[in-house]
């Protein structure tokens, strides 16, 4: 155990996406504060975290709480940071922790606790020793808690943020270092960020520590911004603001999610395979004296709810924004990354990392000249091949080259996982999709875009919102089609799909099994407990030629037969 824990590889920054464990990863995070919300709710609110389509929980950790009186540290009950972020791994999210020390947050003193300023010469978030000083007291007491719950001894941590947003404070150059040195040297070892907004990006950051942006709208270049200062590296937005918070005596801070602008932003950063966290994902209550201020020339005093126009109201209900927010991220959840080769299906990062089991993978990419394609062996199982959407031929064991006319174009390859060998020596091998370099005219294909489609129930489910036409109109290929069967008394029956090519059916959500037109199988078994009086939806999926109509029998039926003593006495020669 012990020798394949230190060879997990966490969360790593080397090119321009991010990996987890050596595959290709996006954070999709939300902000949700323990400290902000009651223990006995912990668990509703992250469970919704996750069915909102989001992998990961970030979270702050408030100074003054951990510690309210100098020597006096609290990691119980409400405050039990660790079982917070256990509770996380066990429903399947990782973790960005944002220790701090100071945090903001809307949170008194930045979380930073009131009796450093005891010192009549303090200076605050910086190297000033009577700072630091206190800092080392406070992280020998919070590091060792944290270090046992990192990706690499099997936690669910996976970034540590060195500090908040000191590009916009920047009093002294030697302090990010200092805090920086003060997480490595207490046993932090998984990636280390920072986060700050576009101002505050060009001096924000550390030596060896990956910048990340804080924005809410995309029209002032901020992505950009973080693009050129690091070419060749991820791009993440640390805190993409839902809402804002409210001061006393002022309007309520609404954002609402179904503006065009927000909506246009966010699909914006999803189409470019950038990482996002929601800042907040539920805002929760600034509970007792706990709230901040501002002042920026005028002192004004936050409220105590801290509900901050998120997703999840205050109270942890849901709102339209919520239900939204699911929505679109539901489209986003097949798209993962544009890596440089193709990635098999089981290294996907899909089903919290555990990868793409079975279905179909869709690999694209560009082109630029003509020539002979030419698969190498390393399509598992058998790939549709489309330029600019158009089928142009099929690549499988036995046919591995195909001609590709002059010009640039989109290449797209549907590969589908026809089966794993379950007997006989290839057992070790069985990993697919693409699983090995493709090449044009002798040079390997770069540069590809991956989607999973496993067909699960949720991903047939999610089909219901998207546009359907009526089959009066003349289908482009490969195309779901859906009708309906009415049934007065449920009962066994066998589904036929007579000149209908290949692909899969489902019913009511269920998988019933692939069709293929080569036979011999030709009708699948539909158990009548699948069924209910009244509607039921059929769901098929065609690769290549539909026909109008589906078919119900009482008796299965074969083609062509073959006596199957002739069969394995064969396979035994």
């Amino acid at each position: 155990d012990l020798e394949l824990m230190s060879a997990r590889q966490g969360l790593r920054a080397d090119s321009t996406h991010f990996t987890l464990d050596g595959a290709p990863f996006r954070i999709l995070g939300g902000s949700i504060h323990y400290f902000r919300v009651p223990r006995a709710y912990w668990r509703d609110r992250l469970l919704k975290l996750k069915a909102c389509g989001l992998n990961t929980l970030t979270t702050y950790v408030p100074w003054n709480l951990h510690e309210p009186e100098r020597g006096v540290y609290l990691f119980q009950e409400e405050l039990d940071l660790e079982a917070y972020i256990r509770l996380a791994g066990e429903l399947g999210l990782w973790v960005i922790l944002r220790p701090g020390p100071y945090i903001c947050a809307e949170w008194d003193l930045g979380g930073l606790p009131s009796w450093l300023l005891q010192d009549k010469k303090m200076k605050l978030r910086t190297s000033y020793s009577g700072f630091t000083s206190a800092v080392n007291s406070y992280f020998d007491k919070l590091i060792p808690r944290i270090t046992p719950l990192q990706y690499k001894n099997g936690g669910p941590i996976i970034a540590v943020q060195v500090e908040n947003e000191y590009g916009s404070y920047a009093k002294d150059e030697r302090y990010m270092s200092f805090i920086k040195e003060a997480l490595l040297s207490r046993g932090i070892s998984e990636l280390l960020l920072t986060s700050d907004n576009n101002d505050g990006l060009k001096c924000g950051g550390v030596d060896g520590v990956l910048q990340t942006v804080n924005l809410q709208k995309l029209t002032f270049g901020d992505v950009q911004h973080l693009a050129e200062l690091q070419p060749q590296k991820p791009l993440m937005v640390m805190e993409y603001w839902s809402g804002w918070f409210d001061v006393w005596g002022e309007p309520h801070h609404v954002f609402p999610a179904d503006t065009d602008e927000q909506t246009r932003s966010l699909r914006e950063l999803l189409d470019r395979g950038i990482s996002i966290n929601f800042y907040m994902f539920h805002g929760g209550t600034s509970f007792g004296f706990m709230n901040g201020a501002v002042d920026l020339g005028t002192y004004k005093p936050q409220t105590s709810s801290y509900d901050y126009d998120a997703p999840l109201t205050e109270s942890g209900d849901y709102t339209t924004k919520y239900h939204l927010l699911r929505s679109l991220l539901s489209t986003y959840s097949s798209m993962f990354l544009q890596s440089d080769d193709p990635v098999n299906m089981e290294c996907l990062p899909t089903n919290h990392n555990n990868g793409q089991s079975y279905g179909y993978t869709l690999y694209q990419t560009d082109i630029y000249s003509g020539g002979d394609l030419n698969s190498r062996n390393h399509v598992r199982d058998r790939a549709l091949v489309f330029i600019d959407r158009e089928l142009i031929g099929v690549l499988d064991y036995r046919t591995q080259k195909v001609k590709i006319s002059q010009s640039k174009r989109t290449l797209s390859l549907l590969v589908e996982n026809c089966g794993r060998v379950n007997y006989g020596p290839a057992l070790d091998n069985q990993q697919k999709g693409l699983v090995g370099d493709i090449t044009l005219d002798n040079v390997p294909l770069k540069k590809f875009t991956m989607h999973c489609l496993d067909m699960k129930t949720s991903f047939i489910n999610r089909l219901q919102s998207q546009k359907w036409t009526s089959v009066g109109t003349k289908p482009t290929y490969p195309a779901f089609f859906r009708g309906s069967l009415v049934v007065d008394q449920p009962t066994d029956t066998f589904l036929k799909l007579p000149n209908w090519s290949k692909g899969v059916v489902f019913v009511n959500g269920q998988n019933l099994g692939r069709h293929w037109s080569v036979g011999p199988q030709k009708a699948l078994y539909l158990p009548g407990p699948w069924l209910r009086s009244g509607d039921n939806e059929i769901v098929v999926f065609e690769e290549l030629k539909a026909a109008e109509t589906v078919h119900f029998a009482e008796n299965l039926e074969y083609g062509k037969t073959v006596d199957v003593s002739t069969q394995l006495f064969c396979t035994l020669i």
